[in-house]
């Protein structure tokens, strides 16, 4: 970030008129719902149409297909999403007209100030944690204002601002270290896993920045204290602890999933704060659900208000999301796209009894793959088959060398006697999965980038 960047300030207290640029994606369409509550008129654009622009459109954002300077407009601040370069042509028009240009962080950090912020990071389970914890926060009437990366499928958005409450919920990203840059009162940590490493250069600098996170935040952290990963972090100032480690601060016992569902009791020391029930599998969504309750026992609110709304989550668009059946096949599809993450999915779909479970997974990114290609070998020990695509780029430019078959080569390392296949292209995995797939089947997929699409394909062809 640049000296002049660091100086930019912004007053969110008096109605502007600010522009997006790359506003299509999950994060920048949160931010222009919270920008546009707040009384903001928001514009803004993307490079291609997507069907979360029209829920922008409904509320009167005025959306532009394209990049271009006429479409700044009269705007006075101008805010873009991390994929956006400084080349960018409305970017550089809005600089050369003395505009101020703020990065994605700078205007997070703008909306956190303004609130009592609760700020959830964590290498994977920030979406569905943040999610819950809003869901609760909403049901005991708390009316919190909330940020999130992903769609909650109760509202289908997962952005509000409530000017009559002072909680905000945030999703945390760390994946450029902007999450550092927030005002955070109340934070939890998810995770602390090998990631990003293109940004970080290292696994201790990328714990280094969870670190000052923790020790940023003004009140509380809640700190998932199981793994080895996140024991450095214990000790410090204002932890507690969530896990089934028995001196954790609070614990999830007796946990039991089901096809779409799971169930746990917690207890705070020797306190069974009460048993909750989830309407979504898997026991990490289990000890998201945790850090929840943990966040809002400490809020004090009831235990009947809390076990409401964690009955009332109906979960995340692309979080084990159930896209229908089709001669007996069922579908579901999950943003996992880094080792734990696609071992937990897994797993919770083993917990639905079906014949097999097909997974298939389109790894993500080539930085991600050329790090952590080795990595996802002991990720798919539970599945009945296993089929790689190619990497989806996320705009990335092609690392020589660097393929989908290096996860699968790595995978079937592991996998003896279990069939891994390597499909490269989109036509050939249709082609494959309709001749694979039978009655009583769940083929799931498993990445972060356009294999959400196959499902639709297959359940309409």
């Amino acid at each position: 970030m640049s000296d002049a960047e660091d100086q930019v300030t912004v007053d969110l207290d008096r109605p502007i008129n600010i522009h997006i640029v790359g506003i299509g994606g999950a994060g920048m369409r949160s931010i222009a719902n919270v920008l546009s509550d707040m009384g903001h008129d928001v514009s803004g654009s993307d490079l291609k149409y997507s069907t979360g622009l029209d829920q922008l459109k409904s509320k009167g954002i005025r959306i532009e297909i394209g990049h271009s300077e006429s479409n700044i407009g009269n705007a006075e601040l101008i805010t873009k999403s991390t994929a956006i370069p400084e080349e960018n042509p409305e970017v550089s028009f809005a600089q050369l007209r003395g505009i101020p240009v703020l990065t994605r962080a700078q205007i997070m950090t703008a909306i956190t100030s303004r609130k009592r912020s609760i700020v959830v990071a964590g290498t994977h389970g920030k979406t569905t944690t943040s999610s819950i914890l809003s869901v609760v926060l909403a049901a005991s009437g708390r009316q919190p204002s909330f940020l999130i990366g992903g769609d909650l499928n109760g509202i289908g958005y997962g952005a509000l601002w409530n000017k009559n409450s002072d909680l905000l919920v945030v999703e945390g990203d760390e994946s450029d270290g902007s999450f550092l840059e927030f005002d955070s009162s109340i934070s939890i940590i998810t995770s602390v896993e090998s990631d990003h490493l293109s940004f970080y250069k290292s696994d201790s600098k990328l714990q280094e920045a969870f670190k000052l996170f923790a020790e940023g935040t003004k009140e509380v952290v809640y700190l998932y204290g199981d793994p080895q990963e996140t024991h450095y972090l214990r000790d410090l100032p204002n932890i507690r602890t969530y896990g089934r480690d028995s001196g954790s601060t609070y614990q999830i016992r007796n946990y039991e999933g089901a096809r779409f569902s799971s169930s746990f009791e917690i207890a705070k020391g020797r306190e069974v704060i009460g048993n909750f029930s989830l309407a979504s599998p898997g026991f990490h969504n289990a000890l998201n659900a945790t850090a929840a309750v943990a966040v809002a026992c400490d809020l004090g609110i009831s235990k009947n208000k809390i076990q409401n709304g964690i009955s009332q989550f109906a979960g995340v668009a692309r979080r084990f999301q159930y896209r229908g059946e089709k001669n007996g096949v069922s579908f579901i599809d999950d943003y996992a796209h880094l080792p734990t993450e696609i071992q937990s999915a897994i797993k919770a779909a083993k917990e639905g009894n079906w014949k097999r479970v097909i997974t298939v997974f389109q790894p993500h990114r080539f930085t991600r793959t050329s790090d952590l290609a080795t990595s996802f070998s002991e990720s798919f020990g539970e599945a009945d088959e296993v089929i790689i695509t190619g990497i989806y780029s996320a705009g990335e430019k092609p690392i020589p060398g660097i393929t989908g078959k290096l996860v699968a080569d790595a995978v079937a390392s592991r996998r003896m006697g279990t069939k891994v296949r390597y499909c490269e292209h989109r036509e050939d995995l249709i082609a494959l999965l309709k001749g694979l797939l039978v009655e009583g089947d769940l083929c799931l997929t498993l990445g972060a980038g356009d294999l959400t699409n196959i499902p639709s394909q297959l359940l309409e062809s």
